[in-house]
């Protein structure tokens, strides 16, 4: 049922923008560019395809399916991580490229190293756990709850950006193997947050939705 409904999001429920969007973890081999717009677009993507499901009835339509209404926010769910991680896994052979074709200071903030990964998923989270359960406080009111995720998720960008032009933080900026796995940890708590809060966003929506009269 679960996989019926996640083919559901991607073939009706999904703009085809989440799919651009997706694609844009190419920019990681742009050459000074700022690398954290890659994860405002993972968050754009999404909140474009809730606007159109908003547009269309999307979620009217789920609740007329013979599925649950917890089932039809973790399709969301799915539907969000589907992106965020095809997004990040499209990027990486970009970074490999790119640190191996192209010089590897990046002049407009972090390169796309170990550290980089890391904060990607700690600015996926803040967005996703902010967005999702606001969202689904009504279903419908999907501007409030993007204007309400993206603001912290873009200060966490400016923050991981600004970091590494300052003296005490440049080794976040990286390349080499032996400081890369000093930022080890960085990744791992990133992981780790991404995954709670996902938990979190799920359970919380969940039960919001429960109390929604569609």
């Amino acid at each position: 049922m679960m996989f019926n409904l996640l083919y559901k999001e991607l073939r009706l429920a999904a703009h085809p923008n989440l799919y651009i969007f997706t694609l844009l973890g190419v920019l990681v081999i742009v050459p000074a560019y700022p690398y954290g717009m890659v994860f405002l677009f993972g968050c754009l993507g999404p909140y474009i395809s809730f606007m159109y499901g908003r547009e269309t009835n999307d979620i009217y339509y789920t609740s007329l399916l013979p599925v649950k209404k917890r089932d039809t926010v973790k399709a969301k769910c799915l539907l969000m991580v589907l992106a965020q991680m095809t997004q990040l896994s499209i990027s990486l052979p970009f970074a490999v490229l790119r640190l191996r074709t192209l010089p590897s200071s990046n002049p407009a903030g972090i390169e796309a190293n170990i550290a980089y990964y890391g904060f990607g998923f700690i600015v996926y989270a803040i967005f996703n756990l902010i967005f999702l359960t606001q969202f689904f406080k009504t279903a419908h009111k999907v501007g409030k709850a993007f204007v309400l995720a993206i603001i912290p998720a873009s200060i966490g960008v400016i923050i991981m950006e600004v970091l590494v032009h300052i003296p005490k933080f440049q080794w976040l900026d990286s390349v080499e193997p032996a400081i890369m796995l000093k930022q080890l940890p960085i990744l791992i708590v990133g992981i780790i947050v991404y995954i709670l809060s996902m938990l979190v966003a799920y359970r919380v929506s969940a039960n919001r939705f429960q109390q929604v009269d569609l």
